[in-house]
């Protein structure tokens, strides 16, 4: 691991990352955790949190410049922070079916499938991960096989009735 193209980044790029990577930690947790309990519903507050910073960070990070300094990853942030806040106000009024698929669609887009993208070439975490040089094949098999077990996992999540 190189963490200096990630001390070189700026402060959007550094907050994005540190709010991110314990969301993604602990919404694995939360997901694999029973529902409704006192843990899971301060975890579950903890992880409303990071998630809007992580999402109002990219406010600040403009690297992709698809259209005047923005790009679809704030369309996401936007769907982020829109769906942690639908989902809080549906748990609180008892629509807990809906609630859950909501946290599951961001936990899977907005960690796992997003998450995917910045390790592609070119991008910091890529260099953060693999150095300048080409991945190996060990580090690209962990991460693919973590990579894969979430989105599956999500996905059967999704899929078993409430």
């Amino acid at each position: 691991m190189f963490l200096q193209p990630l001390l070189e980044a700026p402060f959007a790029v550094q907050l994005h990352v540190a709010t991110v990577v314990p969301a993604a930690i602990l919404g694995a947790v939360i997901l694999f955790f029973p529902k409704g309990t006192p843990r899971h519903r301060l975890l579950g507050r903890v992880w409303v949190v990071l998630m809007i910073v992580t999402s109002f960070s990219t406010f600040f990070i403009h690297e992709l410049n698809v259209f005047h300094g923005f790009s679809p990853i704030h369309i996401l942030s936007t769907f982020t922070i829109y769906g942690c806040l639908q989902s809080v106000y549906l748990a609180r009024r008892g629509q807990i079916r809906h609630h859950m698929r909501i946290m599951q669609g961001i936990y899977l887009g907005g960690i796992v499938i997003a998450g995917g993208f910045t390790f592609l070439p070119g991008r910091i975490m890529h260099a953060v991960v693999f150095g300048n040089g080409p991945a190996d094949f060990t580090t690209l098999s962990v991460m693919g096989t973590i990579f894969v077990f979430l989105f599956l996992t999500v996905l059967r999540l999704r899929r078993r009735p409430a």
